[in-house]
């Protein structure tokens, strides 16, 4: 690479070490959220809450947008669910977090049924045993955020979210480094 870079390979370098930053500060918030998972949990509630609201705010737009009476009421009933839902979950966070657990329990037993169902329709193919494995675990999870309910709701979402976190932060870091090595070797 000749003395003065180009303008993209400016933009790119420069755009790579953001990259590495917000890497890092993922990473950090992932040891933060799995540090505090109660706080990363009540997180998640909040914002759910706010995504609801948002949710239920577009309901009654596209009430007013319909074409019909009974279309028009039924997207307003919807809207106000939905915005009386996030209301709630705002303003109870720990009542949202435990309502929030539940339903992620009830997500994983089914997914574990649907992944061991889906192991023996496929079982005579090469590694097929890993969705099998996938399976259980996922309903050994499910069990136990089942078991422990309401008290695995102070631990279970902050937990999930923190772990995702960190890998999401350590996967975009890894790729954000190899792609600025790819670009110093151009």
């Amino acid at each position: 690479m000749s003395s003065t870079a180009s303008p993209l390979a400016n933009f790119a370098n420069r755009s790579l070490n953001w990259a590495i930053a917000l890497s890092v500060l993922i990473i950090l918030a992932g040891f933060f959220t799995l540090s505090l998972p109660v706080l990363g949990g009540i997180g998640v509630a909040i914002f759910i809450g706010w995504a609801l609201i948002v949710s239920g705010i577009a309901h009654l737009v596209f009430a007013w947008k319909g074409n019909s009476i009974g279309h028009g009421v039924w997207e307003t009933l919807v809207g106000l669910a939905y915005m009386l839902t996030g209301f709630y979950i705002i303003a109870h966070p720990l009542a949202g977090l435990a309502s929030l657990t539940l339903l992620l329990a009830i997500y994983l037993f089914v997914e574990g049924i649907l992944e061991i169902i889906a192991f023996f329709q496929i079982r005579s193919r090469s590694g097929a045993g890993w969705l099998l494995f996938d399976g259980l675990v996922t309903l050994l999870l499910a069990g136990m955020i089942w078991m422990h309910w309401p008290a695995s709701s102070l631990w279970a979402i902050g937990t999930l979210v923190g772990i995702s976190m960190l890998f999401s932060g350590i996967s975009r870091l890894m790729l954000s480094l190899a792609a600025k090595r790819a670009l110093k070797a151009s």
